[in-house]
C-alpha cells in the first residue's frame, strides 16, 4: 500500500487530547505579556504622573500616562532629573495649580518639556507633526470637552458613534 494513499485515523480521544493542549497552549502563551514583558520603572511612572496632576488639572489616565513616558523617555536622556527639578519648583511654591508654579520654571527644557506634557494630555499625541506618536484619542483633554457631541469615527451601526441616534443639541437655539 503506498504512504500517500493511507488514511490518518484520529480516535475522539486523541482529538479532544490535541484540542485541550491547543487550547492550553494559547492561554499560557496570551499570559505571557504580563510577565515577560519587562515594567516600567514604577517610581519613574509616580514621578511623571505626579508631575502630570501638577501641570494639568484635571483627572489623568494612568495607562496613557505610561505610554507618554516611554516616548518622554526616549527624547529626553534625562527625564528623571527634569521631572524632578520641575516638581522641586512646584514644592517650593507650595503649588496645587499649574498656574501657581509655571512662570517660576526657567526656560529651556525643563520649560519645553512642561508644555509638551501639557500638549500631550490635551492632544493624545507627542506633536503635531505627521509622524507623531499617538497616544490616545478618546482620553485626549481637548476631546473630551466636546464628548457629548462629537462621535468616535467607525462604521459601527450601533457601535460608539450609534449614527442612526440623533444628537441632541444641548440648548434650544434661537429664532430670528
Amino acid at each position: 500500500m503506498n504512504e500517500i494513499s493511507k488514511k490518518v485515523m484520529m480516535s475522539r480521544r486523541s482529538l479532544m487530547l490535541t484540542g485541550i493542549t491547543l487550547l492550553g497552549s494559547y492561554v499560557a502563551v496570551s499570559s505571557l505579556p504580563s510577565w515577560a514583558v519587562p515594567q516600567e520603572d514604577a517610581s519613574l511612572q509616580a514621578q511623571f504622573m505626579r508631575l502630570s496632576n501638577l501641570l494639568v488639572n484635571h483627572r489623568l489616565n494612568p495607562a496613557v500616562g505610561a505610554r507618554m513616558l516611554k516616548v518622554a523617555a526616549a527624547e529626553h536622556a534625562e527625564l528623571p532629573r527634569m521631572m524632578g527639578e520641575i516638581i522641586a519648583i512646584a514644592e517650593r511654591k507650595q503649588a496645587r495649580i499649574v498656574e501657581d508654579f509655571f512662570a517660576d520654571i526657567p526656560e529651556g527644557p525643563l520649560q519645553t518639556l512642561a508644555h509638551w506634557i501639557i500638549f500631550a494630555w490635551y492632544t493624545g499625541c507627542s506633536s503635531p507633526k505627521r509622524d507623531a506618536k499617538v497616544f490616545t484619542y478618546e482620553e485626549a483633554l481637548t476631546y473630551q470637552t466636546t464628548i457629548d457631541v462629537v462621535a468616535i469615527p467607525s462604521y459601527g451601526i450601533s457601535g460608539p458613534n450609534r449614527w442612526r441616534q440623533d444628537i441632541v443639541p444641548l440648548a434650544a437655539m434661537p429664532r430670528f
